[in-house]
């Protein structure tokens, strides 16, 4: 089943026996279930009605006895397992699945991991059970992602601060949800979010940030690199050098593939590399100020100083240091 589909059947009264939010995005199965614990039952039922257990501590017996009793006062209860993941017998719901009681709404919430479909109680539960399975979002459906939920706030945003934001929050959905939130209680009735807006309530430089560094970088601008690795030094959390390795390396990595590629239409490069169509040009410019050669050694010395960061054949060289040592090599 779908998120939208789940959510349209129970405002519509529509309910099945058992439902299983599996997967590694949590972002969904938090929400459903915060939806069905707030919102299946009226606030008269809830006291009676409503049963949540925790993966950790829950006694399958006691979740068992939970399903098969009858609602008080009302025509339907909820019993729901948050962190299903963490309980070990969680095989053992296999009876209840055989013969569920029509009054009881069941939610397990079996998050980071998905049960494997081949063993039986994998193909039980999907014969039997109402089953989402969640994936993480590839990075080139992140900019409809969040422009979609932007929308459903009523508000826009430009095109340059989805980038920063997305650069800086990458896929952790909830955060990101979370960071827009924050931003759009501080717009005073301004419906469209630009980069300033991120800049005062994300914390997020417009002109600083690993994006920029990034961009300076492709467009060899030594100069502009080592202000923003100097604004970094100065403010730790703008830019630890964490963040900086994997950002270039995922960046320099796809311009490798581009760059095996010969094509150079924006279209088929975005196809190629997964991306959004937004973020083309970036690799378009890199490929025209770096040859195939030069990729592949940048990809070197990403490598080099990733082990570098982790103190491995370091000297005493703090992280800016090495940002910057790692730039001019790049760059020159």
């Amino acid at each position: 089943m779908e998120v939208d589909q789940i959510q349209s059947d129970w405002r519509k009264g529509i309910f099945k026996p058992v439902y299983w939010f599996e997967g590694e995005e949590s972002y969904y199965i938090d929400k459903l279930t915060d939806f069905a614990e707030k919102n299946i039952l009226t606030v008269e039922e809830l006291a009676f009605n409503l049963s949540v257990f925790y993966g950790k501590d829950a006694k399958m017996e006691d979740v068992l006895n939970a399903c098969r009793r009858y609602p008080v006062f009302s025509d339907k209860q909820v019993v729901i397992i948050k962190e299903a993941q963490q309980m070990r017998d969680i095989e053992k719901i296999e009876s209840y699945l055989n013969a569920p009681l029509a009054s009881t709404i069941l939610l397990i919430a079996y998050k980071e991991k998905t049960f494997d479909k081949r063993k039986a109680f994998g193909k039980s539960l999907h014969k039997k059970a109402a089953v989402l399975s969640t994936k993480k979002l590839y990075d080139n459906e992140l900019p409809q992602w969040v422009s979609s939920m932007v929308q459903q706030k009523g508000l826009e945003i430009e095109q340059k601060a989805l980038q920063i934001l997305i650069d800086h929050i990458g896929n952790d959905l909830q955060r990101m949800e979370n960071e827009v939130e924050k931003v759009t209680l501080n717009l005073k009735g301004r419906k469209k979010i630009n980069e300033d807006d991120i800049e005062a309530f994300v914390g997020v430089s417009k002109e600083f940030n690993v994006f920029e560094l990034q961009k300076a970088i492709i467009s060899r601008d030594m100069a502009k690199s080592i202000r923003i690795i100097n604004y970094f030094a100065s403010n730790p959390k703008a830019g630890p050098i964490q963040l900086v390795l994997p950002t270039l390396y995922s960046f320099f990595s796809k311009l490798y593939i581009a760059t095996s590629s010969n094509s150079r239409d924006e279209r088929s490069i975005a196809s190629l590399l997964g991306i959004n169509a937004f973020f083309v040009k970036d690799y378009i410019n890199a490929m025209q100020r770096f040859t195939p050669s030069e990729v592949e050694n940048i990809l070197l010395i990403l490598h080099h100083y990733n082990l570098k960061s982790i103190g491995i054949s370091r000297a005493d060289v703090d992280d800016a240091g090495l940002m910057s040592e790692m730039v001019a090599k790049i760059i020159i």
